[in-house]
């Protein structure tokens, strides 16, 4: 359930007490104290119906809040089409046409601009900031980078995430934009499964879509024994 909280009315008391407890030379050091205590049990209170309901507080004017389920959602889409995009390869399918369309669906490539930070990308081919290179990293097959076999191209029976903590303590909610931290496994078709560690940053568009901004993906630090 999504829930936009206008915040003026529940803080309006606040602020005026607060006005009237620094600005007005009439009141008495007493009266000041008790409206600053106003203040303070007024914004405890505000806080304790923001994290009772489980809102996320944006000033005025900010674009439609990006929810829990919204995220978690997306996180599960971008791992069923990484599954999908090499099944469609092992059945003789249109994988690369799949591929392209979860690019300009899932990602910001085609609105604006985007930081993919892939897990086996390396040297001077490391970020894929466009959807050309993006693509190369999913599927292969593209001269201009030669050390990309295909990661989508396993194939991969199975993919799954979770998010750091419990309760969506792994999302972070900013209005219109979301963070995540966690975890991916992908499973190949011999059960043998990876696990990798990903951060991602949605943005929601003008169209109520999430889309990804930012993508960092990375294998976990294993220090040496």
């Amino acid at each position: 359930m999504k829930y936009n909280m206008n915040m003026k009315n529940l803080v309006f008391a606040t602020v005026i007490t607060g006005l009237l407890a620094s600005s007005c030379t009439q009141v008495t050091d007493k009266a000041k104290e008790e409206a600053q205590k106003m203040v303070s049990q007024t914004n405890e209170k505000v806080q304790e119906v923001i994290d009772e309901l489980g809102l996320v507080y944006v000033e005025e004017g900010a674009q439609d809040i990006i929810t829990y389920d919204e995220v978690n959602a997306a996180q599960k889409a971008w791992c069923d089409a990484l599954v999908k995009i090499g099944k469609l390869k092992e059945e003789g399918g249109d994988y690369r046409s799949f591929a392209e369309q979860v690019l300009t669906d899932a990602y910001n490539y085609d609105n604006g601009k985007v930081f993919f930070k892939p897990t086996l990308a390396f040297g001077d081919q490391t970020f894929r900031n466009d959807k050309k290179g993006a693509l190369a990293y999913f599927i292969g097959g593209d001269l201009e980078y030669p050390n990309d076999k295909g990661f989508a191209m396993a194939p991969w029976v199975k993919a799954r995430y979770d998010n750091a903590g419990e309760n969506n303590e792994g999302i972070q909610i900013y209005g219109s934009v979301a963070i995540t931290m966690g975890n991916v496994w992908v499973t190949d078709k011999n059960g043998n499964e990876i696990m990798v560690d990903k951060t991602w940053v949605f943005k929601k568009d003008n169209e109520g879509k999430l889309r990804i901004i930012v993508h960092k993906s990375s294998l976990p630090f294993s220090p040496a024994n």
